[in-house]
């Protein structure tokens, strides 16, 4: 059956396609959604990479990884052989202008002039020019091509502008695609949704009504086999500068006037560029950074983050800011944004903590009231209101909580985040991708808290595997009268 969001008929270019990222995201997405219907029955998928293998190697790891990532019940195996049969393999080494690039062409030219082109680089950085400038020498980039580029994009203002420099000299900005994958998920489009789409929510979104919010992003996972990236990363660098700086983008941005890609672009960018800058004096206040040590998840012991690299470092894997909008909506209003590795639980979620009372009718004052918004897992929201409690004689209040999972309204399973963002570089839409300026923006606000620590201006705490973060995070908190949020729940 045609999907009422099909695609048209599109070939897809993936640099990189044998890696992890292909076999355990791109390639699971893809096939979703050719099962949901939206990519037609002539689209096809052409893999790259310098390893020596044939077409029918490649589809074979294709099918190992669709058995492994893929959830039993979106398997069909009429799908699967249909996805695989619109597989193919080139051997080619992107940086290598002398490498298979007549293969490549060849394969390309079998589709109309006008067939719209993607080329996805799932490689490092580094490569994202070369790979660019041989496209361009061997005339593949055409009018209706885009160029989708991972993250992390530079490690530093100069670095990332070096690589959209590197990119902008052969495609336009409206054919580059950055991707986020967070901002494919979800839940933090539904940021948008709770916030725009009901009134009685939009009214109190402000320094009125709000205390603070916090952004979370806990892992239970250390850092494995990325240690030689991680190293040279840092949680900061990892999730902060572009995922969660994205997400308190979304809470924090003014609506739009209309629901368009530029709108919402400069609707975040707006916010990007009104961060308080963390500077001087404030980087010791504002920020926390810690590393793991050993410690166990559950029942597993696991190593600290020392020990798994082999070498001392001054790398933080648990990152905390206290981060302020300089707007009139959100004066004094703290946003903590925290991310860390080897968490006792994985989650990710938005916390708002709305204000109390300052004079209230009740001798027990009730708690703060908390709109809980859950990225992941259990995808949903929660909000948590006062009551009276039925075993007291007098006003004593409980807690309740108004919970509900995100669900779609067919009973499918929620779309991985990577699924809408890859067919929306088809449909031409970059609601969801980052724009040039805003990939500029963050990195001018994070930029001088990377350099303070680089010199050790901000002592580097610890905290055991399997807990929530060192210490001194409560205090870090409690200096501006908040608490985590784990720390209110019972």
């Amino acid at each position: 059956m045609v999907g009422s969001q099909q695609t048209v008929p599109f070939d897809y270019v993936i640099f990189g396609a044998t890696g992890d990222l292909t076999m355990r995201k791109l390639l699971p997405s893809l096939y979703n959604q050719l099962r949901l219907g939206h990519i037609p029955k002539d689209a096809r998928i052409i893999g790259t990479a310098r390893s020596s293998h044939t077409r029918e190697e490649f589809i074979e790891l294709a099918q190992q990884a669709l058995e492994r990532f893929v959830p039993d019940v979106n398997k069909r195996d009429s799908v699967v052989r249909h996805f695989l049969d619109k597989l193919d393999y080139v051997q080619l080494d992107g940086t290598d202008s002398n490498s298979n690039w007549t293969e490549l062409r060849e394969k390309l030219d079998q589709s109309p002039p006008d067939r719209v082109r993607v080329f996805y680089y799932s490689t490092a950085p580094q490569l994202f020019g070369a790979i660019s400038e041989n496209l361009s020498k061997h005339n593949l980039i055409t009018e209706q091509s885009r160029v989708v580029l991972e993250k992390p994009i530079g490690t530093d203002s100069k670095t990332a502008n070096e690589i959209n420099e590197s990119v902008c000299r052969f495609f336009d900005e409206h054919q580059i695609y950055r991707i986020d994958h967070y901002l494919g998920k979800e839940t933090v489009q539904n940021i948008m949704a709770l916030r725009f789409a009901n009134p009685v929510i939009n009214a109190i979104w402000s320094h009125e009504y709000i205390q603070s919010i916090q952004i979370t992003a806990a892992e239970t996972v250390g850092v494995e086999g990325r240690a030689g990236y991680y190293d040279k990363s840092g949680a900061l660098r990892d999730m902060i500068q572009n995922h969660l700086l994205q997400i308190l983008s979304f809470c924090a941005m003014e609506e739009p006037d209309v629901l368009d890609a530029d709108a919402i672009r400069n609707a975040k960018l707006a916010v990007l560029t009104s961060l308080r800058p963390i500077t001087g004096e404030a980087v010791r206040t504002e920020t926390l950074r810690a590393q793991y040590t050993k410690g166990g998840i559950g029942d597993l012991p696991v190593s600290g983050y020392l020990e798994e690299l082999g070498k001392p470092s001054n790398t933080e894997t648990y990152a905390a800011l206290r981060a302020y909008v300089d707007t009139p909506r959100w004066k004094g209003v703290p946003f903590y944004i925290r991310t860390l590795k080897r968490s006792k639980l994985k989650v990710s979620e938005v916390v708002i903590t709305f204000k109390k009372r300052r004079h209230g009718l009740f001798d027990d004052h009730p708690r703060a009231n908390k709109l809980v918004i859950r990225i992941q897992p259990d995808e949903g929201v929660d909000l948590t209101l006062n009551a009276k409690d039925p075993s007291s004689s007098g006003f004593t209040f409980q807690q309740l909580n108004l919970g509900s999972n995100f669900g779609t309204t067919d009973g499918s399973t929620i779309p991985d985040s990577y699924e809408r963002l890859m067919l929306d570089v088809v449909r031409e839409n970059p609601t969801l991708f980052i724009r040039r300026d805003e990939v500029e923006a963050a990195w001018k606000w994070v930029e001088p808290i990377l350099n303070a620590w680089a010199e050790n201006q901000v002592p580097m705490e610890h905290y055991v595997a399997g807990t929530r973060g060192p210490t001194a995070a409560k205090a870090f908190i409690h200096k501006t009268g908040d608490y985590w949020h784990e720390n209110m729940q019972s």
